[in-house]
């Protein structure tokens, strides 16, 4: 797999997770619950903390993967971010 096709696969799995990471945050919240007349017959609250801890967990591991992939950029950005912070007065 080619390096654009593995970005892009990366980039949305972390968008899938951060989705479900972020949905099942609101959910675990039973004030959101009550205010929407969901119970937890219909939504699990087990199920959703699991999902929520499974999605954080792959979240940050997309986020890893996501970073060791573009660290030539972040090294190469950073150098010139810093490079021209020094040029200032």
């Amino acid at each position: 797999m080619d390096s654009v096709k593995l970005n892009w696969l990366v980039d949305l799995l972390l968008g899938i997770t951060f989705f479900i990471c972020f949905v099942t945050g609101l959910l675990k919240y039973t004030v959101l619950l009550q205010l929407t007349g969901l119970s937890n017959i219909i939504l699990p609250a087990a199920l959703i903390s699991d999902l929520h801890d499974w999605s954080g967990i792959l979240l940050g591991l997309f986020v890893f993967v996501h970073l060791l992939l573009n660290r030539r950029w972040i090294i190469s950005t950073t150098k010139k971010i810093l490079a021209g912070s020094r040029k200032e007065p």
